[in-house]
């Protein structure tokens, strides 16, 4: 039997940007209803918040009706709904947008704001603020920047196109240079390219380097040095393992001013504290437009604080 695999279009609309949750009912399983994969499926959410779901209407089908707590299990069905949002800290700091037309937005990111929902950073966002402030629901991200990381960020109009603009990230034909303030060390030898194994396990705040064939390939150069002995360093990923650029920073003996993780974990940071935010920038994004074949080079106009203004930042 042949099964019908495609995916009906939400029956409800965004809510602060964000969409619906949807569910595919799995094909097999033990379960009589709705509710009891549910319950299963969201276990997680605290006892009673999948029956307040159903008894408040907000679980529905693709028909847009509400679905009842006694509904008998459908394998291959969808339902959708909307969880309930995390009470979040604003990030006071604006996201500009740099370019704009009928097939991408770039914009410039501030360093704590997330690219897309998940976890506990979800309207608070860059996706969400887009689509919110541009009105452009059906807005997604080609690409991810760390929450604290600034810079440039690109993003889809039509979601028939995110595809295309995705596989430019994944096959490596987009340019992207960043730029980092560090301690200036006169014995490092730069310019030069770091190569590593780079290990990112889920639940592990920091990466690590193991033994092995290289994942991780970072050009880093020395722009300028001045100020309280701080460098100013330009740095091109040739790859994009998560913290990259941080972890060979660090292995170069010149962490990142403000990182959190490198050399040293240090303890959770309250809501609302944004002082001294890590001094990463995603510079410029390079790359040929795959639908319209235009060439595109963006640059961030962002300063980064400890280089313009040391004290001023250390005295956040």
């Amino acid at each position: 039997m042949t099964r019908n695999h495609r995916i009906p279009p939400s029956p409800l609309p965004q809510r602060e940007g964000v969409d619906p949750v949807r569910v595919r009912l799995p094909v097999e399983g033990p379960w009589v209803t709705v509710r009891d994969h549910l319950a299963e499926r969201l276990s997680g959410a605290g006892a009673g918040v999948v029956d307040g779901m159903f008894d408040a209407g907000r679980v529905v089908g693709a028909d847009g009706r509400a679905v009842s707590a006694d509904a008998a299990y459908v394998p291959g069905m969808f339902v959708w709904f909307h969880r309930d949002l995390p009470a979040e800290v604003p990030v006071p700091f604006s996201i500009e947008v740099v370019h704009r037309d009928e097939h991408i937005v770039v914009a410039d990111k501030p360093h704590f704001l997330a690219t897309t929902p998940r976890g506990s950073h979800v309207t608070e966002t860059a996706l969400a603020r887009l689509r919110r402030e541009l009105d452009i629901p059906t807005l997604g991200a080609a690409h991810r920047l760390d929450r604290l990381t600034a810079g440039l960020v690109l993003f889809t109009v039509r979601p028939g196109e995110r595809g295309a603009y995705q596989s430019l990230f994944r096959d490596r034909l987009v340019r992207k240079e960043y730029e980092a303030v560090a301690p200036y060390d006169p014995a490092l030898a730069l310019p030069r390219t770091v190569r590593s194994r780079i290990v990112k396990e889920r639940g592990v705040l920091a990466a690590y380097e193991v033994e092995g064939e290289p994942n991780a390939v970072s050009h880093v150069e020395l722009a300028e040095h001045g100020g309280p002995g701080l460098g100013r360093y330009r740095l091109t990923p040739a790859t994009g393992q998560t913290h990259q650029l941080r972890v060979h920073m660090n292995r170069l003996g010149v962490p990142i001013l403000g990182d959190p993780l490198y050399p040293v974990v240090t303890g959770p940071v309250p809501a609302g504290d944004f002082r001294r935010p890590l001094q990463l920038l995603a510079r410029s994004l390079e790359f040929t437009d795959p639908v319209t074949g235009v060439t595109h080079r963006f640059r961030s106009p962002r300063t980064l604080q400890a280089w313009s203004s040391y004290d001023e930042w250390a005295g956040q």
